[in-house]
């Protein structure tokens, strides 16, 4: 039983809430804070230019002495893509599985960070003491190795923070979901439960992962010619049953991706994958052995344009290109919003005169996520006071709400907070109090944070219609401009075919500076802003575009 105290327990998200990825939850009690994951998330189509979506951590900087340290849920980019952006302003020790800080450390050294942060390597059914937080991992199941959620307990009472799961009864590595520990923790006594909402709206139950290793074997008994297997380099279980049916059938394995090469390396030395001395084999040796004794394991199962895979498709690939009889299996579900870029690649490889099987056309992905029969097991096992869904978009929280409410979770201890609400906790209470600053980051190449909306609009601008710079020289005596307009178009028309259009912008050019002249108008802002005004009319009533306008303005 926790003790009677009057210190709230405050729990806000900076990210996870109403959005995929970017997963960030802070605890704080008193003058102790834990950070739970830290993730990132990938921009969205009309964010041009930007590499990455972390969560605002301004709040977090502003109170960092408070921090104790990071525990990690598991070691996919929505739960550690932000880590090196956070320690470069508060380095706090990091906490998580083999698997989770092998990856973070990879991370790491790409940002010279490794020898500055400490890393602490916990495993299922350890705990750790962060000031005034006690917290355990607890052994579930997801796409990735090394995978736990958390109990967090404080003075005020017993959190569980599921993190990403599911209930898989045949893993691949034997390591089930501890489903008897969320028992006694139900048993305990739950104050609240924060769980993963992605796979609500699924019915039923999420396949096992070992139906895909089934769909291996069988494929790779019919196939005659090279395999390529496409998958989240992440995904070490996928990544073994590939192994394994290329290991049954005779076939050497060729890595491609850096990603890919990464984690097979880190997930090889640290123990996750079994893979027996030979059986790999370097890109070059490939041509040694006939198509039907390779397997070559890639990354680029999402389409993304730099990927080994779209690399091979668009003929790019330095040392692979795809033959008339290869198979590739893309052994992944697309993210939503990256249909179109999957469809080009797949249309690119059937061009090749391969043949390509996808999600759609054989069991050969299952979902990382709990369905809504495992949602119901864990509810009915932990039996929470309070119940905040979160890993999801708004419907997938609404629907993870009403589910609780199904299995007879009073509505009124249901919440679904925003981005930076902070929960405010009691023995016997919970409710939203404030709000901290909160939001979406993003990282251009080496910026974090200086590209904002008004970047993002000007990039938008530019790419709708294009650019167009207006130069003139103007005596600063009199205001007689001395040479031009001269007017140079970007992404608006092409200057040699539309001379017609250019010598009439450049004569309303002219025009404007005479009127200025005459005007005694001598103020530079104003001057460009007239330009700018006239011409944007002229543009628009001749073309029906609106090309970004910047007049140069140099006086002699």
């Amino acid at each position: 039983m926790a003790k009677s105290t009057k210190t709230k327990l405050k729990v806000t998200p900076l990210g996870g809430i109403n959005e995929i990825g970017k997963n960030m939850t802070v605890y704080e009690y008193g003058s102790d804070m834990i950070l739970v994951d830290c993730g990132s998330t990938f921009p969205e189509d009309d964010m041009p230019g930007v590499d990455l979506v972390i969560p605002d951590t301004s709040y977090l900087v502003k109170i960092k002495d408070k921090l104790k340290g990071i525990v990690l849920t598991h070691g996919h980019e929505d739960h550690i893509g932000a880590l090196p952006y956070v320690l470069k302003e508060i380095n706090v020790p990091v906490y998580g599985t083999r698997m989770t800080l092998g990856l973070v450390e990879n991370k790491l050294k790409e940002f010279g960070l490794s020898t500055s942060v400490k890393l602490v390597h916990v495993e299922a059914g350890s705990k750790i003491q962060l000031g005034a937080f006690e917290v355990e991992l607890i052994n579930v199941n997801h796409s990735i190795a090394g995978t736990v959620s958390l109990a967090i307990r404080c003075p005020v009472g017993l959190i569980v923070h599921t993190g990403d799961f599911k209930v898989d009864y045949t893993p691949i590595d034997g390591e089930v979901i501890d489903l008897g520990r969320f028992a006694q923790l139900g048993q305990e006594g739950v104050l609240a439960m924060f769980a993963d909402s992605t796979n609500v709206e699924r019915p039923g139950y999420t396949m096992s992962e070992s139906v895909v290793g089934e769909t291996f074997d069988r494929i790779f008994a019919e196939s005659t010619g090279r395999i390529i297997v496409a998958s989240f380099a992440s995904n070490v279980h996928r990544i073994q049953q590939a192994i394994n049916s290329a290991l049954t059938f005779d076939r050497k394995i060729v890595i491609s991706g850096r990603s890919m090469v990464n984690v097979v390396n880190v997930a090889t030395e640290l123990g996750y994958l079994s893979v027996p001395d030979g059986a790999i084999i370097d890109v070059d040796k490939m041509n040694s052995f006939p198509p039907e004794r390779i397997l070559i394991l890639t990354t680029g199962s999402q389409g993304e344009p730099m990927s080994a895979l779209a690399r091979m498709a668009a003929s790019e690939h330095k040392k692979i290109e795809i033959m008339p009889g290869d198979l590739i299996i893309i052994s992944a579900m697309p993210i939503p919003g990256n249909e179109k870029m999957i469809h080009r690649v797949i249309n690119e490889l059937f061009q090749k005169g391969a043949d390509v099987i996808y999600e759609s056309l054989d069991e050969i992905h299952v979902s990382g996520h709990a369905c809504q029969e495992e949602l119901k097991l864990i509810h009915k096992l932990v039996r929470p006071k309070y119940f905040i869904p979160v890993h999801g978009e708004y419907r997938h929280l609404k629907r993870h709400a009403m589910l609780a409410e199904s299995l007879g979770m009073p509505p009124e201890n249901i919440f679904i907070p925003d981005i930076g609400a902070t929960m405010e906790f009691s023995e016997t209470s919970c409710k939203v109090a404030g709000s901290v600053p909160a939001g979406s980051v993003l990282v251009d190449g080496l910026g974090v944070g200086d590209v904002g909306n008004i970047v993002l609009r000007d990039r938008k601008h530019l790419s709708q219609d294009g650019l167009m710079v207006v130069v003139v020289t103007i005596d600063k005596e009199t205001g007689t401009s001395i040479a031009g307009p001269d007017i140079i178009s970007r992404g608006f028309v092409y200057v040699r075919e539309s001379e017609a259009l250019m010598e009439q912008a450049k004569a309303v050019v002219k025009s404007v500076l005479e009127e200025c002249r005459n005007g005694k108008v001598r103020e530079w802002t104003t001057i460009k802003s007239n330009i700018r005004d006239e011409l944007k009319k002229f543009l628009y009533e001749k073309t029906k575009r609106n090309p970004m306008i910047l007049p140069v303005i140099m006086e002699v």
